[in-house]
């Protein structure tokens, strides 16, 4: 197994019982890592020539093209309302589903759209776990100074305050309605450490938190009156012809048609937006995620923030092929994995903030010192073996058994030999500028979740996502109830004010773009006096992108 690592398998082994007693290498030059070799620090972005945020903030390349696109609506288009309903929430993920329940006996009713199935999202893929202050040497204030300095201080103090404040209750909330977390043998939650924690915060359920929450929601919402709308893409959304957000224009997949939907209040709750391959990283994502939320905000006039910023995750899986991209969770390094290169060096310590560590990696690749795959990619060690050998054996089977069942399948027993990880592309850590009560700037839409910016700032903490879509789903629904305007008429005023402002861009790109193409984002030409600006602000070192997606 593994023949062609056999001489770096052979030097990771030979330095393991030096590396359990060795402190953990601290990164020394943490913003000369980040500006040198995180893909956020590159250049690889430029501003926007249309809508709110034109000629300021920059955006992914990528990213870019899709907010500049136009609708796949027709032209003469004439919206018809065939389902009205008093709130709409768009997304069946973790937020949209908690917005849901928050909102059922108020008497309104709900429709919620979703592009797959309820529940096919990025929320199930988050395995480490949810963040709360629950500690006796714990409080919401530690809380909020860890994610604080983990979002480099560009966080939205207000909403950092509410995410931290409202995670005790919203734990006790998900743990009513059936979430299964681990427990200690007093009964108490199990509380593990994660990157940037400055004291063990971290629940979860095994190594499949997301998948336990999504499931509990799930189940939970289809026990409401909340009419579920599977199958439907939201393809615009529609205005009173005033400004106000009233419904949208949704796609309905089985039956080949549109639906146009008349909604008092319309919650954006579509998460993010990794399958838009940036620089061609491989992703964590959900196939849906396609950052559709952030282009129909944005066509209404919504302004977006901190889009300059993704997480790239540090542990996406390297090899075997089949697994390139697929997470390889944070707590299994918060209990004892190290991240090591191909001779057997420690490096880093692998509990640095994510951005850090992931730019740390690619720096031992790009330098030579990392392991090269059969498939032509790069990677470094994740020592799982030294899990067992520091908390006793046994302990990585029964507290992760879905990366074991995942690596069987390949013959790779992670207890017993490292696996090959690179950094992937996870969240999306800006997103819609959004106030306490969750409303944009735009009258009658909300939004919650990842589609959101602001809340994190510049990245985010381990256990802060799957918090964010419980905190801020409920307080979604809960503003709706304290706000919500009368019906008003629809018209797609908004989306021809946008288009006509996008009339001098040459560009055939349709967005949403509802599913990734098999070869990932075809870029439009730039134009050269643009192309100048970005090549000058590059660095000239280029990412190694091992993937070729």
């Amino acid at each position: 197994m593994m023949e062609w690592a056999k001489e770096s398998l052979e030097k990771l082994e030979a330095s393991r019982l030096t590396r359990l007693n060795q402190p953990a290498p601290r990164p020394d030059e943490s913003d000369a890592i980040l500006k040198q070799y995180h893909p956020d620090y590159l250049g690889h972005e430029r501003t926007l020539e249309v809508g709110p945020n034109a000629g300021e903030e920059k955006f992914p390349l990528e990213l870019a093209q899709l907010l500049e696109g136009d609708s796949p609506l027709e032209p003469d288009y004439v919206p018809k309302v065939e389902i009205e309903t008093d709130v709409l929430i768009i997304g069946g993920g973790g937020a949209g589903a908690t917005a849901a329940l928050t909102l059922e006996g108020s008497g309104l009713s709900v429709h919620l759209a979703t592009k797959l199935r309820l529940g096919d999202s990025n929320t199930v893929m988050a395995e480490g776990g949810i963040q709360s202050a629950l500690a006796d040497d714990d409080s919401p204030r530690r809380h909020f100074a860890d994610a604080l300095v983990g979002g480099h201080g560009d966080n939205d103090p207000d909403l950092l305050r509410i995410l931290c404040e409202q995670g005790p209750e919203s734990i006790r909330w998900l743990s009513q309605i059936g979430c299964l977390f681990d427990q200690n043998e007093d009964g108490r939650f199990r509380l593990r450490g994660g990157g940037g924690t400055s004291v063990p915060r971290v629940l979860a359920c095994r190594d499949y938190t997301g998948l336990e929450i999504m499931r509990v929601l799930k189940d939970a919402v289809r026990l409401t009156g909340t009419h579920i709308l599977e199958e439907h893409v939201a393809m615009e959304l529609v205005d009173d012809g005033k400004g106000r957000v009233t419904g949208a224009i949704l796609f309905d997949r089985n039956a080949g048609k549109t639906v146009c939907v008349s909604a008092r209040a319309v919650i954006m709750a579509t998460g993010g937006s990794g399958q838009i391959r940036l620089h061609g990283f491989p992703t964590s994502n959900h196939v849906g995620a396609t950052g559709d939320g952030l282009v129909l905000a944005y066509r209404q006039g919504c302004r977006l923030i901190h889009l300059d910023s993704y997480q790239y995750h540090p542990s996406g899986a390297c090899y075997p092929e089949a697994l390139a991209g697929q997470l390889v969770t944070e707590a299994i390094r918060s209990i004892g994995a190290q991240v090591v290169n191909a001779q057997g060096v420690h490096f880093i310590d692998e509990m640095a903030y994510r951005d850090v560590l992931a730019g740390a990696i690619i720096k031992e690749t790009a330098e030579g010192r990392g392991v090269k795959t059969p498939h032509g990619k790069v990677g470094v060690w994740l020592d799982t073996p030294m899990i067992d050998l520091k908390k006793g054996a046994g302990t990585l089977a029964h507290q992760f058994p879905g990366l074991i069942h995942r690596f069987e399948r390949y013959n790779i027993d992670p207890a017993k030999k490292p696996i090959l990880i690179y950094p992937t592309l996870h969240y999306q850590n800006g997103g819609i500028r959004v106030d306490a009560e969750c409303k944009t700037d735009i009258a009658g839409l909300w939004a919650c979740g990842e589609v959101t910016g602001g809340l994190h700032g510049k990245n985010r903490l381990m256990g802060n996502s799957l918090l964010d879509i419980t905190v801020f789903g409920r307080r979604s629904a809960e503003s709706v109830l304290s706000n919500i305007p009368e019906r008003g008429a629809v018209t797609l005023n908004n989306l021809n004010r946008f288009r006509a402002e996008r009339g001098k861009i040459e560009s055939a790109t349709v967005s949403p773009q509802f599913f990734p193409s098999a070869s990932g984002m075809k870029l439009q030409p730039v134009a050269e006096e643009e192309k100048q600006e970005t090549d000058s602000a590059s660095s000239d070192f280029e990412p190694p992108n091992p993937f070729n997606f």
